[in-house]
């Protein structure tokens, strides 16, 4: 990506933030501090893989911004792309009525997508297509004569979105303990975080692991009975928790169980898809075809939301006759500036051959963060592509963790500003063990990961002398 940089825009720092704590709810996050009088950080500007603050300070985007902007910041050719849409045809919905960008597009995934995966259902984002692929298995089975079919399976400390479906699916108690009750039918097996194998029970390699977590699915779906289990909803790279792989042939043996009890697979790569492992799908790196895919996020690097919805051939059959309709939808759903940005971000994906830079430097991202192995705090790297957790721990030896006190003051009392403040906007994270996260664009590249472990290095190192 060739960029130049432009300057920064200059803002009122002091009036922002009074208006930013007289009236801003922030998603996920402590009002307190903005009620404190702390503040709270505003991004003003973009350009590749950096980010300005409104009082002019860059940083390193080390999570595209929410594991979105894959592309890059700065892309003048997708906002010339949006307002010409916008000038030509700014809305439109796919109620009954259908508009190009929205069939280019549909094309386009399904081009992409594995196996059958042919017909493609938009929404705004990952939560909406999350709750599309939930509300469209329950339905899918009712169609085939099979209404108990209706649970869902996830994995523990797995997050698939925010309502209320979606949260059902989502394995993280904490998340979902002040909205209960949330909708019925999901229930929880291990996740693939081989570090702490052993403390789920298991003991042997890597392979055997992924085999034993795969069965734990079997077991649940028998446990529950075949005959109630409508899907289950796996991430190829499971983000909460800090980035957990799936062990080689994890996900073989997961497609050949949900075959034999008539269970759907969602592969939900709202995060993963799009170059984030180095495919525009990622179940294409692990060899699996889904029943469905969910997807947001990178279609548009962020420049647009927008989210999908991709099913088979199968799922879509009872659709195509007679008076059968899935009534489900979104207002903004195929977006038509939306849908025209992910048909131009995904030309730069090809023309740039970003899927083949990430299988190409994922080895020596991996690399350069493994360095930091040699500090006493980072107990574990691990992830794929262009995704990556750092998991902190108290004791290397024992692989100790830190008590959620501890946590709570290493991560929210020190990491998350050190490392702001240091140059580097990441995620330090403890909806599991604590972790801290990154994701940056996919233009990035060895010079850009010297330079995150670099100030990685600083602020950990610190950490631990303040430990």
């Amino acid at each position: 990506m060739t960029t130049t940089e432009t300057p920064v825009t200059t803002f009122d720092d002091t009036a922002l933030q009074q208006k930013a704590k007289d009236h801003l709810w922030m998603h996920f996050s402590r009002q307190s501090v903005m009620e404190d009088g702390h503040g709270v950080p505003i991004i003003t500007k973009g350009e590749g893989h950096h980010i300005w603050d409104s009082k002019g300070k860059r940083y390193i985007d080390g999570l595209s911004g929410l594991f979105v902007v894959n592309a890059g910041h700065g892309r003048r050719r997708l906002a010339e792309v949006a307002a010409k849409q916008a000038e030509e045809l700014a809305f439109f919905p796919i109620w009954s009525y259908a508009h190009p960008s929205a069939i280019e597009l549909a094309d386009r995934l399904a081009d992409y997508a594995p196996g059958d995966l042919n017909r493609v259902f938009f929404s705004t984002g990952g939560g909406e297509a999350v709750e599309t692929a939930f509300k469209l298995a329950k339905y899918y089975w009712k169609l085939q004569g099979r209404p108990t079919k209706h649970k869902v399976i996830s994995r523990a400390v797995a997050y698939h979105g925010t309502p209320q479906g979606a949260l059902a699916i989502t394995g993280i108690p904490a998340m979902k303990e002040m909205f209960e009750p949330v909708t019925p039918g999901g229930f929880r097996v291990p996740n693939t975080n081989y570090y702490r194998a052993e403390e789920m029970g298991f003991h042997g390699t890597e392979t055997e692991f992924g085999v034993w977590a795969a069965n734990r699915i079997e077991e649940m779906i028998q446990f529950e009975g075949p005959e109630t289990v409508a899907a289950i909803f796996l991430e190829p790279v499971q983000n909460s928790g800090g980035c957990f792989p799936p062990p080689p042939g994890y996900f073989q043996r997961v497609r050949e169980i949900c075959d034999k009890y008539d269970v759907l697979l969602v592969s939900d790569e709202v995060i993963c898809a799009f170059g984030r492992i180095g495919h525009f799908f990622a179940c294409d790196e692990y060899g699996y075809v889904p029943d469905m895919i969910t997807c947001a996020k990178g279609m548009t690097s962020g420049y647009s939301p927008i989210g999908a919805t991709i099913v088979s051939d199968r799922i879509y059959e009872p659709f195509k006759h007679g008076t059968t309709s899935f009534y489900h939808g979104y207002t903004f759903g195929g977006h038509p500036v939306s849908a025209s940005v992910a048909l131009a971000n995904l030309d730069i994906f090809e023309e740039e051959k970003l899927n083949e830079r990430v299988r190409e430097n994922s080895p020596i991202f991996r690399q350069t963060l493994e360095r930091l192995g040699d500090l006493p705090i980072v107990g574990d790297v691990r992830g794929d592509g262009y995704f990556f957790g750092i998991e902190l721990v108290k004791d290397k030896a024992t692989k100790t963790t830190f008590d959620d006190d501890e946590s709570e003051r290493l991560l929210r009392g020190f990491l998350s500003k050190a490392l702001f403040d240091a140059g580097l906007y990441c995620r330090a994270d403890d909806r599991g063990d604590p972790v801290i996260q990154l994701a940056p664009p996919l233009t990035t590249g060895p010079a850009e990961f010297d330079e995150i472990e670099g100030i990685l290095r600083g602020v950990l190192t610190e950490a631990w002398s303040r430990l």
